[in-house]
């Protein structure tokens, strides 16, 4: 018989939204279908679950979703883990949300130790490639947790893509473009919306509900749709990740937020605009830095300039009309590099793969 797969469980705290239990959800249903593991997705939000699968319930305690069991992580500290669940072979802490002491002393007792790995943010920074996969003894248990940091470089543990992942052709910019718009609520909307009232060529907005539709309506009142000169400003219902993704293959134009989406807008390879989730005293727009620095590296002048000054301004606050016009007149080589950016990532290992490799050189 061949042997039983090592089961995985991988813990999510929803702190961002959507953004979080994305990335979790995905991880969880490619190590399930792709690797043929055994996985238990604990989440403490299953409402936060729910609109990205819609098959899940939130009233339910365990649920089979696509080959994954997924179970409602219950903050109680008289919760009996080793009575509750069987220890994993692999732990994956998602984001640094802090495994429930009692689970953490049921893996200090299994006499194989599980692999724990503490699965980090998202970030282009160069100091995450010499902290990727480092060790860390626990202060008083006999258990070693490695921090795992994606990234855009095979000194990563790599970005979340399925292996059935569609193309991303290079196309034209459409008469009529389809634009979508995932924001946080901090975003400029007031002035992106002005920019498409004077719009020369006809264009399509597409706002799923939320903190985008709200800024929205706040800007223009009602329930939509509205017509802004040319512009068609549609609210659309919000998408479960694969409809999601078709979605953003389908739109000239991206604007995404957060972790999820900002890489589902790479494997588009469509160009996007991305609202980096703001930390205090704006530590994010060092990290919002880094990755135009990298991204950026091979777009020629004046499109990197173009890009950058849109990004800026839509992570700043900043009145946007101008920067939103610039780079649309650089639409063509900003389209050219996004699918060559897409191109140059698909060459190296995905995460689920990167993180199944890397558990087998622990056991």
């Amino acid at each position: 018989m061949p042997p039983m797969q090592p089961h995985w469980d991988i813990f999510c705290r929803v702190v961002d939204n959507y953004g979080d239990i994305g990335v979790c959800w995905r991880l969880a249903r490619q190590l399930a279908a792709e690797h043929g593991k055994r996985v238990r997705l604990w989440v403490d939000d299953l409402a936060s679950l729910q609109p990205l699968c819609p098959a899940c319930d939130p009233a339910l305690p365990a649920q089979a979703l696509a080959g994954v069991e997924v179970r409602h992580w219950v903050d109680d500290a008289t919760v009996d883990w080793l009575a509750e669940a069987k220890i994993a072979d692999v732990v994956v802490e998602a984001f640094a949300c802090e495994l429930p002491p009692g689970y953490v002393a049921g893996m200090a007792q299994r006499p194989a130790r599980p692999v724990w790995l503490n699965l980090e943010y998202l970030s282009a920074e160069s100091w995450v490639e010499s902290c990727h996969g480092m060790a860390s003894p626990h202060p008083s248990l006999p258990l070693t947790k490695h921090f795992v940091f994606p990234g855009f470089s095979p000194s990563t543990a790599g970005l979340p893509r399925e292996a059935r992942l569609p193309a991303a052709p290079l196309a034209a910019l459409p008469a009529t473009p389809e634009i979508s718009l995932f924001c946080y609520a901090t975003a400029p909307v007031a002035s992106l919306l002005e920019a498409f009232a004077a719009s020369p060529r006809p264009l399509r907005c597409l706002v799923p509900p939320g903190q985008p539709l709200a800024a929205v309506r706040a800007c223009l009142g009602g329930d939509g749709p509205w017509q802004l000169g040319l512009a068609r400003i549609e609210p659309i219902p919000f998408l479960a990740q694969d409809d999601y993704d078709a979605l953003l293959r389908r739109c000239a134009i991206n604007f995404v937020r957060g972790e999820d989406s900002f890489v589902r807008a790479q494997w588009a390879g469509r160009p996007f605009v991305w609202q980096i989730y703001r930390q205090d005293d704006d530590a994010h727009l060092g990290k919002l830095d880094a990755f135009l620095d990298r991204y950026c590296a091979d777009l020629a002048e004046p499109a990197a300039r173009a890009l950058r000054q849109l990004f800026l301004a839509w992570n700043t606050g900043a009145d946007c009309t101008a920067a939103w016009a610039d780079f649309l007149g650089h639409y063509d080589a900003i389209a050219h590099h996004a699918a060559g950016w897409n191109a140059a990532l698909r060459m190296q290992p995905d995460l689920a793969t990167n993180l199944v490799k890397f558990c087998a050189a622990q056991v």
